[in-house]
């Protein structure tokens, strides 16, 4: 029987009413929704879906397709009815066809055979840009995702123009405009090229920026409020004049803040216009504002509050009768929308559980220039955090996160644990601290309870450290791996490893460094909850280093001569309730074992023998600094430390006043003369030295004797006097870092800094140790320490150049480090972008320090100084990355003139 097509009327209507909808509204990818018939049938009669066959043009399998529809052989259908029109729906939201049709094929009593005709939306083949430069072109198609195979779509086309449009828009190039067409590819069936055509035009520059009817403050000062619209200066370079429609709009508001901020509630700005000269391809900007009258506060009452007293929140608000008006103040003393944390009533009530409260400033009286208020307070009820869920940890087990959070069920809501909770889950840094996003879900105020769900994204926690350097003679090489979300107790099962266990917060470096003249070897593990159930920190380290004696001008190697360094160290902290939980107490225990042989270098006044370094560690930190801890922006962090020895001087028995008589040259003699006229080649033996055997004859005269002769002071080796002095090392050091982050004015951030160290002895006659001291200047980084040393940064001078020298003897000249010596330092610092994949800002600073030998001449206002700016890229995979141009105001130890200029590369620190 030949089939004949006829149209379902009722199937149709339904079907366009489809289109519309899904094409406009939903996936803008469905060109054709169709049904037809190619057999007569019943409408509205139920049949069994013997089968369905697909057509047309796709690149899937077919039973793949039937599947997505929502169809099965054997169930019953109604032909038009519900079940086709939910199949349409199902397909046309996969996004991936550009017509839909069904067909009645055949029928055969109660049983019906389908077919289902649809054509695939194009896919992307190849993408080419006209316009742009290669770096700009590949930076498009990453943030657009236009990747080979990618559904080309309407909407794919349309968002890529309007993106790239507004990138250059945003740059300043306000004429922009983009192009897209597609073309079948001929030779890769359903794939098509796109063609993007980029003009970016002329950068469009605002020649003048103009007000009229300001009289309170002048046209520069008006300016200056509109922080992202700035006219053309030469003089200005550290920011662009272009026009960026929103951000304009944005400093609009910003004016008349500043009419409000100084008692002018009535400002406006009637009109404004914006000119665009076609033959300078420059915009002008005219603001016509009015200012309106002066005005001041008078009565402020407080209406609805029950919880807190009218004085308690007159305190909180800040605002008397008579301050002049400020809008600005009063909404920020109200709710200060640019802090979460901020110190306003908003928050004293929502961290006391009150998430429904409602607080409104009404003006209720105008008389003159004086303005009444009424600050109106719905308390509502109090809320408690009910679900609280986390999501987007792929990597990270739900422990690890759980028992960072602040937030927990049952317990009283609060805004203040809620930002606490995101500052901590930032900390761990395993997830993106821009993206945290903590979303309020369930939210029921009858019965006082919501439910928060965390979003967070996982980013790369481990680094790699690879690279190579000359220095100190020789080739420097360095690999170094860091897993800083490390799971030891799946270390033995193979299925972990993907590549290696990962998701339980635990830390693991190991790192290797070497070159024809040393080599060191170190690894550590660090477990942040020690057991699972409480945050105690449980940390441990081992290294080993072997250096060579060698020669810096011939580069020649003595490798029979060396010197060993062996260190351990264990380690626990634990975070404090009290005062509050952002307190950690820390101690640890470490112990160093220095091995010379044979190395003479001036360094120590042995070169054969052994120290030993036992020693205990106690720290209190306390730190609150904001959630990003690559860049924070509020906050702060204060250490005080303290490091000591036992005193083995006070138990010893050990006269360190007398040790180079008691180290002196000591000679048996036997002899018949007396002997205080007996010499050795030591020097002149002391007199009345001690007879161990005397003979004497009848009349007293001495007949022979043996003794031990002593020679003078002098003859004393200071090798072995130094080797005793420094067996067991011993001393004490105090150690202080205050660090404060502030923002300044939007994004930029003020870092300060100021530390602090010394290093003292018990025994002055045994005197401070060779070891363990600090060494100022340059970029804080130390390739390779022998002795313990601390190394400070202070940019602007090279590394370790300012310590103090030795002023005279046979060592004239040479660094012993420094006992004692503080830091302070001005950091601005403005970021370029917080990406996960890369967090980039520019810093520039300035910073001066000093470091002295004795407490003597310690003066803390006396300092090396020095300014510069810089850069810092963190990316995950290889940590903090930087460079700096500083200049050093001042001279280096022995010198006479001030260094001047230094570059420093910074790897995996901040100063």
């Amino acid at each position: 029987m030949e089939k004949q097509v006829n149209k379902l009327n009722n199937f149709l209507v339904l079907n366009k009413a489809l289109k519309i909808f899904l094409a406009l509204f939903v996936f803008g990818s469905i060109s054709q929704i169709n049904a037809q018939e190619r057999v007569p049938f019943d409408q509205g009669t139920k049949y069994i879906l013997a089968d369905v066959d697909v057509t047309g043009k796709i690149s899937f399998n077919k039973q793949t397709v039937v599947t997505f529809a929502g169809l099965e052989k054997g169930q019953s259908i109604t032909v038009p009815g519900e079940e086709i029109s939910n199949a349409i729906k199902k397909l046309g939201k996969l996004g991936l066809f550009s017509e839909i049709d069904f067909y009645v094929n055949k029928i055969d009593g109660d049983s019906i055979w389908l077919e289902l005709n649809i054509i695939e939306l194009p896919k992307l083949g190849e993408v080419k840009f006209t316009g742009i430069k290669k770096s700009k072109k590949e930076t498009f198609i990453k943030d657009n995702g236009l990747t080979k195979g990618k559904v080309v779509n309407e909407n794919l086309i349309t968002t890529t123009k309007n993106y790239i449009e507004n990138k250059y828009r945003k740059d300043g190039y306000y004429n922009a405009k983009v192009n897209i067409r597609t073309m079948p590819d001929t030779i890769n069936g359903n794939e098509v090229k796109m063609l993007v055509a980029v003009d970016k035009g002329n950068k469009i520059k605002i020649s003048k920026i103009d007000f009229v009817g300001n009289g309170k403050f002048t046209d520069a000062k008006l300016r200056r409020t509109m922080s992202s619209t700035k006219q053309q200066n030469l003089f200005r370079f550290w920011k662009a004049s272009k026009f960026i429609k929103d951000k304009y709009k944005e400093d609009l508001v910003k004016i008349i803040d500043k009419y409000k901020e100084k008692g002018y509630r009535d400002a406006r700005i009637v009109s404004d216009s914006v000119t665009f000269n076609n033959e300078k391809n420059k915009l002008a900007i005219k603001i016509n504002i009015e200012e309106g009258n002066k005005y001041y506060f008078g009565d402020i009452k407080f209406l609805g509050n029950t919880v807190y007293s009218d004085q308690t929140l007159a305190r909180k608000l800040g605002i008397k009768k008579g301050d002049v008006y400020n809008g600005v103040l009063l909404q920020k003393r109200i709710a200060d929308k640019t802090k979460p944390d901020g110190d306003d009533i908003t928050n004293i009530y929502q961290n006391n559980g009150y998430l429904f409260s409602n607080i409104n400033a009404v003006e209720v009286k105008t008389a003159n220039d004086t303005i009444d208020f009424e600050i109106r307070i719905t308390e509502g009820p109090i809320a408690y955090f009910n679900k609280i869920t986390v999501v987007g940890n792929d990597k990270t087990n739900d422990e690890v996160i759980y028992r960072e959070l602040k937030t927990r069920p049952g317990q009283k809501y609060s805004k203040e644990d809620l930002v606490r909770t995101i500052r901590e889950i930032g900390q761990l840094g395993f997830f993106d601290a821009e993206a945290i996003d903590p979303k309020f879900k369930n939210v029921d105020a009858q019965a006082g309870t919501v439910d928060i769900e965390y979003n967070l994204v996982e980013k790369g926690s481990s680094q790699i450290e690879l690279q190579g350097g000359y220095g100190g003679g020789g080739f420097i090489g360095t690999l170094g791996l860091s897993f800083n979300n490390f799971s030891m107790r799946n270390i033995f099962k193979k299925e972990a490893y993907r590549p290696l266990p990962m998701g339980d917060g635990q830390k693991v470096a190991l790192r290797l460094q070497g070159s024809s003249y040393f080599q060191t070897y170190s690894m550590s593990f660090t477990e942040p909850w020690l057991g699972g159930k409480k945050p105690v920190q449980f940390s441990t380290s081992f290294s080993y280093s072997k250096q060579f004696l060698n020669n810096y001008q011939t580069r020649s190697v003595d490798k029979s001569k060396s010197f060993n360094i062996l260190s351990v160290s264990v380690g626990l902290a634990k975070r404090l309730a009290k005062p509050d939980d952002s307190f950690v107490f820390s101690n640890s225990v470490s112990f160093q074992y220095y091995d010379l042989n044979n190395y003479n270098t001036g360094l120590f006044k042995f070169g054969d023998g052994a120290s030993r370094n036992f020693a205990y560690t106690v720290g209190l930190t306390r730190s609150n600094k904001g959630f990003n801890p690559i860049f924070p922006t509020y906050g702060s962090e204060f250490t005080v430390s303290a490091k000591f020895t036992p005193p083995y001087s006070l138990m010893n028995g050990i006269d360190y006043g007398d040790l180079e008589n008691q180290e002196a040259y000591k000679k048996t003699y036997t002899g018949t003369e007396p002997l205080s006229s007996a010499t050795g080649p030591g020097g002149t033996i002391v007199q009345n030295g001690e007879y161990l055997v005397a003979n004497y004859n009848d009349d007293g005269k001495l007949l022979n004797y043996t003794a031990v002769a002593t020679y003078s002071e002098a003859s004393a080796d200071p090798a072995k006097v130094d080797q005793k002095k420094f067996n067991w090392l011993e001393y004490y050091k105090i150690k202080f870092k205050a660090d404060w982050y502030t923002k300044i004015y939007g994004k930029l951030v003020l870092r300060s800094l100021g530390e602090f160290g010394f290093l003292g002895a018990y025994n002055q006659d045994r005197g401070l140790v060779p070891f363990e001291r600090f060494y100022l200047g340059g970029d804080g980084l130390a390739n390779f320490a022998l002795d313990g040393r601390e190394v400070i940064g202070l940019r602007g001078y090279p590394n370790q150049s300012l310590t103090p020298i030795v002023p005279s003897g046979p060592d004239k000249g040479a660094q012993n480090g420094a006992t004692i010596y503080n830091k302070f330092s001005l950091e601005l610092r403005y970021p370029i972008t917080m990406k996960s994949s890369a967090s980039i800002y520019a810093l520039t600073f300035i910073e001066g320090g000093a470091a002295y030998d004795n407490f003597k001449d310690y003066n803390p206002f006396v300092l090396q100084r020095s300014a510069g700016f810089g850069l810092r890229v963190f990316m995950p995979a290889f940590g903090l990355l930087g460079i700096d141009f500083a200049h050093g105001f001042d001279a280096l130890p022995g010198e006479t003139k001030p260094n001047g200029w230094e570059t420093h590369f910074i790897i995996g620190q901040q100063f």
